[in-house]
């Protein structure tokens, strides 16, 4: 670090400081905490003055946040991992002024909670043939469709929505992005259930439901250019390398077994797990190096990489850690919606179960190796036959 930057990153860590200077952090609400660190520019270190940052470099934001960890406190990012992750940088980059001050400060507080309103029962890897429609009414949009594997859709206050305001153009071209009051008339909002017996992602049905022009981000048309924005800060927030949260990363888990069972060790099972420490290593340096990229250039294409390994890491490490416990990974205790299993096997069999999901979800494995293929490595392109075709001609299940 220059002499510079460490001034730079001195000046944030006394802003911290300051920030929880006169809370009692043992008794006062997270919001509180949550509040004065959005109103110190300190929920975004890179966003403007004003909008919860300070218009500093991206990689001050450990900085600040180490000040937050040393005191207790659970990062804001945590409690809100889309709005925080997914939504905030695209309302900051294209929404109005008005919208961001109503919006902004009770998403970093964690006081409204977004989801996100992209995939479709008909349209998951090829997002861009989602069938969602918004028609222009007076001063706002009537929205009607289906979305499905939505996040927290349950428990959101907003939903950042991708809809389809012009049949006639190709499907690229005739998309709009919204945001979406989770609460307004005709959002009805159905649980899935998972194998692991929660309810994470959601169904939701948008029937007639009005949303103000003021909710719009970008122009009518735009919305593909929007929701790019919007996938690659998902795919590096999801590809941040592993032990950056509050729960233990994979390969933790795979560690603390292994410490926790020395009967069950074999030469075998201790070179896969050489193995994965050495894959984990490589990604976490990986990852070090394209945050200081993004901290110039902001989040790109190199997003997928990190979310593409990520999935693939973590499900190889739990993969692991079922095959090291043995028959002790069969106990898992409930299929509780609401509890979580109460023994260390049954977190890793729930764990295990969860992670078939992370080659799907933020774009599939396939997806990513072809957005990495194509616009990071300039591979020729896989025929696409709908492109210039107008979305209601084209042929669909």
């Amino acid at each position: 670090m220059t002499t510079v930057d460490q001034d730079a990153s001195d000046r944030v860590r006394g802003i911290a400081r300051a920030a929880l200077d006169g809370l009692d952090l043992k008794t006062v609400k997270s919001r509180e905490i949550y509040g004065a660190w959005f109103d110190s520019g300190l929920a975004w270190i890179h966003f403007p003055t004003g909008r919860g940052g300070l218009d500093l470099p991206r990689d001050l934001q450990n900085s600040a946040d180490d000040v937050l960890v040393a005191a207790g406190v659970e990062l804001p990012r945590l409690a809100n991992k889309i709005g925080y992750g997914i939504a905030a940088p695209t309302l900051v980059a294209y929404g109005q002024p008005e919208l961001l001050d109503r919006l902004l400060r009770p998403l970093a507080t964690g006081e409204e909670v977004w989801c996100q309103l992209f995939s479709e029962p008909g349209a998951g890897s090829d997002l861009a043939g989602l069938a969602t429609t918004a028609v222009r009414t007076g001063d706002g949009w009537c929205v009607n469709g289906q979305k499905v594997w939505s996040s927290q859709a349950h428990r959101a206050r907003w939903g950042v929505l991708l809809a389809r305001t012009d049949p006639g153009l190709p499907k690229h071209k005739g998309l709009t992005y919204f945001v979406v009051d989770m609460t307004a008339p005709g959002v009805e909002v159905r649980p899935l259930r998972q194998m692991t017996g929660q309810s994470e992602f959601n169904e939701v049905f948008l029937n007639d439901v009005f949303i103000p022009d003021s909710q719009r981000l970008g122009a009518i048309g735009e919305g593909w250019r929007v929701a790019r924005t919007t996938l690659a800060n998902e795919r590096s927030s999801m590809g941040n390398r592993h032990g950056g949260g509050a729960a233990p990363s994979a390969i933790e888990d795979a560690f603390d077994l292994w410490r926790r069972h020395p009967e069950r060790r074999t030469p075998l099972m201790r070179d896969r797990l050489t193995q994965l420490w050495m894959r984990a290593e490589a990604h976490r340096l990986t990852c070090d190096r394209f945050a200081a990229e993004a901290a110039v250039a902001g989040p790109g294409h190199e997003g997928s990489i990190m979310k593409l390994v990520s999935a693939e890491l973590n499900q190889a490490a739990y993969e692991w850690c079922v095959d090291f416990l043995g028959t002790l990974a069969t106990r898992y205790d409930s299929y509780d919606s609401e509890s979580p299993p109460e023994t260390k096997e049954g977190l890793i069999m729930q764990r295990f179960l969860r992670s078939r999901a992370n080659t799907i979800e933020g774009g599939t494995s396939e997806i990513l190796r072809n957005i990495i293929a194509e616009r990071m490595l300039d591979l020729p392109a896989e025929a696409r036959v709908d492109l210039d075709v107008p979305w209601r001609e084209v042929r669909r299940s």
